[in-house]
């Protein structure tokens, strides 16, 4: 059994991948922004595997204090899941600078905080594995233009990752990236190509292959090496 620590887990490829989890038998701390409101997750709850922890990504406080509550246990994994695509306007002549600013705080340095919250309970694993969720967006790779503000906020995620794989090259934590695919929920929308099932599986997949060696890598949910 795994101790498995989601962001954003309230819905989409996050509640997905707490489901999965907890059927698998593993304990799944579960961070949502609004408990009360999270009603899929409290059925889930009900199994005695899961726990709701109330964690804002836009307020960074409510990690440190979700991690005092959480304590020093041992994680053996923890998806920075939780995002923010930016909102309407992400053209080079037509952005919002306060949504870039938000969107910024939600994609980029939450899962660094979150990161570093948590990183004790990862290296107290053994084998700590931290999996951020970015997207191919992301990577100078992608060849078309538009979504401003998601993608560079995502691209300086990816970054971060890159960062944390060589400054804990010597702690018991591999840290990944991961393009979840164009997955039909909330922000993918109704015409994309895969379910949050078949992404979760895929995630749950390359992250129980991860090792040491890994540490920077960036994946697509498939298994495959996403090019940079």
């Amino acid at each position: 059994m795994s101790r498995v620590l989601i962001t954003g887990a309230n819905r989409g490829i996050g509640l997905e991948l707490a489901r999965q989890y907890v059927e698998a038998g593993d304990e799944v701390i579960a961070c949502v922004r609004d408990p009360d409101a999270a009603g899929a997750l409290k059925e889930l709850a009900k199994g005695g595997k899961l726990r709701i922890e109330q964690m804002d990504m836009a307020d960074f406080d409510s990690i440190t204090r979700a991690r005092a509550r959480i304590g020093d246990a041992p994680i053996d994994v923890v998806i920075n899941n939780a995002g923010a695509v930016g909102g309407a306007k992400q053209g080079i002549d037509d952005f919002d600078i306060d949504e870039w600013h938000k969107t910024l705080n939600v994609n980029t340095i939450a899962p660094l905080i979150v990161a570093r919250a948590f990183k004790s309970n990862l290296s107290a694993s053994g084998n700590g594995k931290l999996m951020n969720v970015t997207s191919q967006l992301a990577a100078s790779t992608w060849p078309m233009g538009g979504m401003l503000i998601y993608s560079t906020t995502k691209a300086a995620l990816s970054k971060i990752a890159q960062i944390l794989a060589i400054d804990w090259k010597d702690e018991p934590i591999t840290i990944a990236l991961m393009h979840p695919g164009w997955v039909k929920t909330d922000m993918g929308g109704p015409h994309a190509q895969l379910t949050a099932e078949e992404s979760a599986s895929g995630i749950r997949k390359v992250i129980s292959a991860l090792t040491k060696a890994d540490s920077g890598k960036f994946y697509k949910w498939n298994g495959e090496i996403h090019p940079w």
